[in-house]
């Protein structure tokens, strides 16, 4: 039976992180005491759901989340740690701190760890998201108990809309730009003076000309998209972002 425990304190543990080579224990209170912290926990690194989504808005909303007061985004799985650091590194998740409880003893604690046993992954956690102040329990968004691994309720936008119901979210935007690009170091300054964060799409690194003329039907750059829509060029930005 999974439980809903806000108000309570969370459980004290130490966690096994691997950081420069070096071994470094890692207590509850050093992450929690005195912050707000939002943690998600999911069944495992390089899953489906939580490569796909559950991670990566997260990390995408991490600046949103920080001007509403959250000091910091934690993931956490039942993994060891050099699982959770090669995926930290394969998903760029740059804003968020990846958790190890490598021995499942956190999510014993929070009364989340689940057999996996049918899908041969043993005891792994829940999934489920939580909004922590000074290391207690404030909210959390428990996934129903069915059979399966559901993703309705501890999204980021659920968590968000919680913290803060009327905060706009943040779009979407990709940046198309080349090394040496002048007209792409505009675009960039001007999303940065508005402080937008942005994906930047390298060509010839991370996608081809051609691919860029099928999108956006130019083969210049920079080309720059914001929730989906083809905005353009510099020029375009600027204008764009004048109106």
């Amino acid at each position: 039976m999974l439980s809903n425990i806000e108000g309570k304190t969370i459980p004290q543990v130490t966690f096994s992180t691997r950081n420069n080579e070096q071994w470094e224990k890692v207590s509850t209170d050093e992450i929690f005491k005195g912050k707000t912290v939002i943690v998600f926990a999911l069944p495992g690194a390089f899953t489906p759901t939580c490569s796909s989504t559950h991670l990566p808005r997260y990390n995408e909303l991490a600046s949103t989340f920080a001007k509403n007061g959250v000091d910091e985004i934690v993931c956490l799985s039942v993994n060891d740690t050099f699982v959770m650091n090669a995926w930290a590194q394969h998903q760029e998740a740059d804003n968020i701190r990846l958790l190890p409880d490598g021995n499942g003893e956190f999510t014993d604690g929070m009364g989340m760890l689940v057999d996996k046993n049918d899908l041969g992954f043993g005891k792994r956690s829940w999934r489920y998201s939580m909004l922590v102040k000074d290391g207690v329990i404030e909210k959390m968004f428990i996934e129903p108990d069915v059979a399966g691994d559901p993703f309705e309720v501890s999204d980021a936008d659920t968590m968000l809309d919680y913290i803060n119901p009327d905060q706009v979210k943040p779009q979407a935007i990709s940046l198309f730009s080349k090394a040496g690009c002048p007209f792409c170091e505009k675009a960039k300054r001007l999303l940065s003076e508005q402080g937008f964060s942005y994906e930047e799409i390298m060509i010839g690194q991370d996608i081809t000309s051609t691919s860029l003329k099928a999108m956006s039907g130019r083969e210049t750059v920079p080309q720059v998209f914001i929730g989906g829509e083809h905005i353009g060029g510099s020029d375009d930005l600027e204008r764009y972002l004048a109106q």
